[in-house]
């Protein structure tokens, strides 16, 4: 998951303000703002160390640091919104309006990404909670400059001007901030424009608490040992007990899908399964059916019929009807393997309740579904999942996908030693071209659980690779953030083959974010379209299924030996495995989420289990409500979780007819693909950097058949 600002159409300049960056190019009349960068910098650095060349971020925070600093930001940066609404039409030029608004982009980016970062990684909550509100302070002053109009006004002067001696990229800036002007409403009347803002702050607010609730929650359920039968013994070693010798079980990744998938006792599945989809149930599921009406009335108030209209005008798909004909067509498509899966968890499901005396109940719950797919893995495809993790010790993995990318974008990775960081499990290392020896930026790596940590994996953009006013270039800085089983004195870290897949994904992102080389921060990384931003990570997870790239990243956790070719070949064979319901419940997630977002008013638990029923082939479990823990909702991908499978189609393309044609580590070929996909960052519309990469239009024949279906392909 890429996390993203939520409020991505807010700002004039700052729709894609990724949980990320910014950039420099200073007027006279912008002088205060240089000062007061230079003054906020030396604030931040009172305890830094020697700092890499490039990296402004600094983790040496304070409390008192974070309130003041965020106040600092908010005056400086409207120092500079004041000034560009103060020109006058005559005086509309690209150094009075578009430079500075260039400017504050990069410049706020990095500045506001330091504090807010606190609030999902810091241990001291004392310091998590003052970035949370430092946030919702930022974010109401995000409203109030989307809502600018006399700087809106300054930009459409300068365009009536013509945009002769631009750059493509700054035409298309000044482009897009008049389309996101008028999408906030800068056009139409002030008592609109009012009840806009007052909309749009409620709506930032509330996203903020959804996620905070979700990094928060701490449930924690005790078991005996026999209730969690199936799982390996060093899983249960490495749980805390209580007095009486229960297990506690977390509802964190590294607890929760290990024993989902491997716990053979049901009534131990359906407690956890029931707990983990209750999460933060009473109060995020009141927060997500606010949102969902304030966005529909929004959206209505700048005349689109839905939220879900609203949104995808500037997305691939453009129109709600688009995103209805591929979700529902790729469901009719992958009904029959969808009910020959059903049919087989059902079969071995009589087997094991017959086998160890449980109750078989005739059907398939929602506590089930993980448990036989892990089933179907073993029996019909031989592959033992806990054999398998022996294979893939952390720090085996970590080398090898460091290796692998670095080898296929011709990229040079170096671990920065004594680096300052916000934690002592997190490392940090530099990126730099191989050819060129150049500097392109730094990514840190914070990759186990701990306590008020973001809760999922994904990539935060803190710095924006982009120029610099002086024309230098400002480097890219990102963090990949997971949640990894730590190791422990004597007990390896070992991942599941999907972790695996997850590391390779999100640290796809990072290098995204790296490897851009937009002039803007605005276009920077990933600030793509949000139907096309998944691609480059899931065209990446390939190399997770393909024998060299999977021999090179694994070894036996105890002696070293290479993973063995019969239990390569029967992994690689699996791929297949329940393609049928893992694609439906991707389907039954982006209807959900299309769904909700063309209605005023939504009931999300009667919805959800409706909708699960008819497209996963059974309902949510009773008193549940896994949309309150569905942070993709209020976390940037609201309307748009269709984008996981959208994307899915130009990823398989660029593997299938290039790299597995040309070699999956051929660096020419990764060099055309860092070239063609991750150098223009948004810079270039995503069909274009497609068109560039492939030689031709996109084609759906190699997505389908990733799916398990049959098609006549060309490829």
């Amino acid at each position: 998951m890429l996390l993203r600002r939520v409020a991505r159409d807010i700002s004039l300049s700052r729709t894609f303000i990724q949980v990320f960056s910014t950039q420099k190019s200073y007027l006279p009349h912008i002088s205060f703002f240089e000062s007061r960068r230079r003054t906020f910098h030396t604030t931040f650095a009172i305890h830094r160390m020697a700092k890499p060349s490039g990296n402004r971020l600094n983790w040496q925070i304070t409390e008192e640091l974070i309130k003041s600093s965020t106040e600092e930001l908010i005056q400086k940066s409207k120092h500079i919104y004041d000034s560009i609404g103060k020109v006058t039409s005559d005086e509309a030029s690209f150094e009075t309006v578009i430079k500075p608004l260039m400017a504050v982009d990069r410049e706020y980016a990095v500045e506001r990404n330091n504090i807010d970062f606190v609030q999902h990684v810091f241990e001291d909550k004392t310091l998590r909670d003052a970035s949370s509100a430092a946030d919702k302070r930022l974010s109401e002053f995000d409203v109030e400059i989307s809502m600018r109009q006399d700087v809106f006004q300054s930009i459409v002067d300068f365009e009536k001007k013509g945009l002769d001696g631009l750059t493509a990229e700054q035409k298309r800036y000044v482009e897009r901030q008049i389309k996101i002007g008028k999408r906030n409403g800068l056009h139409l009347s002030k008592e609109v424009q009012d009840k806009i803002k007052e909309i749009q702050k409620k709506m930032s607010g509330l996203s903020i608490d959804f996620n905070k609730n979700l990094n928060e929650e701490n449930t924690v359920l005790e078991f005996t040992v026999e209730e969690l039968a199936g799982l390996p013994d060093n899983f249960i070693k490495g749980l805390d007990k209580t007095e009486e010798g229960k297990c506690k079980l977390t509802l964190k990744y590294p607890h929760y899908f290990p024993s989902m998938k491997k716990c053979m006792n049901p009534q131990t599945r359906e407690r956890l399964e029931n707990a983990f989809n209750s999460r933060c149930i009473v109060e995020n599921t009141k927060i997500l059916e606010e949102l969902v009406q304030l966005r529909h009335e929004k959206a209505q108030i700048l005349g689109y019929k839905t939220h879900a209209e609203f949104v995808l005008d500037m997305r691939m798909a453009k129109t709600p009807e688009a995103v209805e004909k591929f979700l529902t067509e790729l469901a009719v498509k992958l009904e029959p393997l969808k009910q020959a899966d059903l049919a087989n968890f059902l079969k071995y499901k009589q087997e094991e309740c017959e086998k160890h005396g449980y109750t078989f109940d005739g059907k398939v719950n929602m506590w089930d579904y993980r448990y036989y797919m892990t089933v179907v893995e073993e029996q019909q495809y031989a592959v033992d999942q806990n054999v398998l993790k022996e294979y893939f010790p952390m720090n085996v993995v970590t080398k090898g996908l460091l290796d692998i990318y670095q080898e296929l974008l011709s990229l040079d990775f170096e671990q920065v030693e004594g680096a300052e960081v916000w934690h002592k499990d997190v490392s940090m290392y530099s990126v730099k071209d191989k050819a060129t020896k150049a500097l392109m930026g730094y990514f840190y790596l914070d990759l186990f659980p701990r306590e008020g940590k973001y809760g999922h994996a994904a990539c935060f953009g803190l710095q924006p690779g982009c120029l610099a006013g002086d024309g230098s270039r400002q480097v890219a800085v990102a963090a990949m953030v997971a949640n990894f089983t730590k190791p422990e004195p004597g007990q390896e870290s070992l991942l599941t083959h999907d972790e695996v897949e997850t590391f390779f994904h999100e640290f796809g992102h990072v290098m995204h974010q790296i490897c851009s080389q937009a002039e803007t921060a605005f276009f920077s990384g990933t600030n793509v379209e949000r139907d096309f931003v998944e691609a480059p990570s899931q065209m990446l997870e390939n190399w997770c299924w393909e024998k060299e790239p999977l021999r090179r990243m694994s070894a036996h956790f105890q002696d070293g030996r290479p993973i063995p070719s019969e239990i390569l070949n029967k992994l690689m064979a699996s791929r297949m495995a329940n393609a049928g319901v893992f694609n439906a419940r991707q389907i039954l997630l982006g209807t959900f989420d299309q769904t909700i977002h063309t209605r005023e008013k939504v009931d999300t638990a009667k919805v959800f289990s409706e909708l699960s029923e008819r497209l996963l082939g059974f309902p949510s479990t009773p008193g549940t409500n896994m949309p309150a823990s569905f942070g993709h909702l209020a976390g940037g991908y609201d309307a748009q979780y269709y984008g996981y499978m959208w994307s899915e189609v130009y990823c398989m393309d660029m593997f299938a007819s290039r790299f597995k044609k040309e070699g999956v580590m051929s660096s020419t070929t990764g060099q055309d693909y860092r070239r063609c996909i991750l150098h223009p960052g948004g810079s270039l519309d995503a069909s274009k950097m497609l068109v560039n990469f492939l030689g031709r239009e996109p084609q759906q024949e190699a997505f389908l058949i990733s799916k398990g279906l049959h098609v006549d392909s060309n490829l």
